[in-house]
């Protein structure tokens, strides 16, 4: 049989065997690899132990990257809610530092898991590990939704490549949101379409969104940037649950992203040479750091 490359044909099947949507997706991955479904699952597993591991390790230090650029706003957050201020819940407190957690380890130049992308890798971990501590999700299940967000992933790579050089940041964070969205309804019972809503509606609200590095590293703002589409993620996957839908299905949107991803201008593509990479401040930065690293 061959592998459907869209989400109507996928949520077809799905519903045709009476299956979730990481069902099926598993199914597929043990078949055109040749191994069991249980192996499939331990290599799943391995992926999320490593974002584990990051977010201890970034909760943990305030070592700053190379560039200066980030390495505490983790350790500031975190000294803020040990005070007992808020604006949020303490489990929207966990995304929020969870997220930023992951990428600073990214930018310290340790080790995570890219999903999809190095850039992007603070969003699915922070989402599917803080609600799963918050809402005592056991292993099997993060797993699961682990699955769920890969298919995502997957599916849209099927259409446009996950790369801000690209499609500009939709494609990385933008992208890692509508997973981390699908990932979370997954892991609350959700319906496989109710899943497809999550995404979809995470996804068409981020349309546009453009890589404009500063100095070309991925720390401004894409740092930040994890951070709050780790929440936008939680927001999704809340409308879904409550039987809100997508009026653009999610097929339609991938295709309406490709098309904005190629209208967007290549300087606002990785180039770092437009948007906030062109500030004042940013141009700043990018001297300062070319005099640093040419002048240790």
């Amino acid at each position: 049989m061959i592998k459907p490359d869209n989400f109507k044909d996928f949520l077809a099947l799905a519903e045709k065997e009476n299956k979730k949507l990481y069902e099926i997706c598993q199914k597929y991955e043990a078949d055109s690899l040749e191994i069991a479904q249980e192996e499939i699952r331990d290599r799943v597993k391995i992926v999320l132990d490593a974002m584990k591991d990051a977010i201890k390790k970034g909760l943990n230090s305030k070592e700053k990257s190379s560039s200066g650029l980030s390495g505490d706003d983790c350790a500031k957050l975190i000294e803020r809610y040990k005070k007992g201020k808020s604006l949020f819940s303490k489990t929207c407190q966990k995304v929020l530092t969870y997220s930023l957690a992951t990428i600073e380890q990214n930018a310290r130049m340790g080790k995570i898991a890219a999903c999809p992308t190095a850039g992007s890798c603070g969003i699915v971990p922070s989402v599917i590990v803080a609600m799963a501590e918050a809402m005592d999700f056991d292993e099997e299940i993060q797993i699961n939704a682990l699955i769920t967000a890969g298919f995502i992933g997957e599916v849209v790579s099927e259409k446009l490549a996950l790369a801000g050089a690209v499609a500009g940041c939709q494609s990385e964070c933008g992208v890692a949101a509508a997973m981390a969205a699908a990932a979370l309804a997954e892991m609350c019972g959700a319906t496989n379409e109710q899943i497809l809503n999550a995404a979809a509606l995470t996804l068409k609200n981020i349309l546009g969104l453009v890589c404009d590095p500063v100095a070309g590293l991925v720390e401004v703002p894409c740092v930040k940037r994890n951070a709050f589409l780790s929440v936008y993620a939680v927001t999704g996957a809340e409308l879904a649950l409550a039987g809100i839908q997508s009026v653009i299905p999610i097929d339609e949107i991938v295709e309406a992203m490709k098309q904005v991803g190629d209208m967007i201008s290549p300087k606002l593509k990785e180039s770092s040479e437009a948007g906030l990479a062109v500030t004042p401040t940013g141009l700043k930065i990018t001297y300062e750091l070319s005099q640093k690293w040419q002048n240790p």
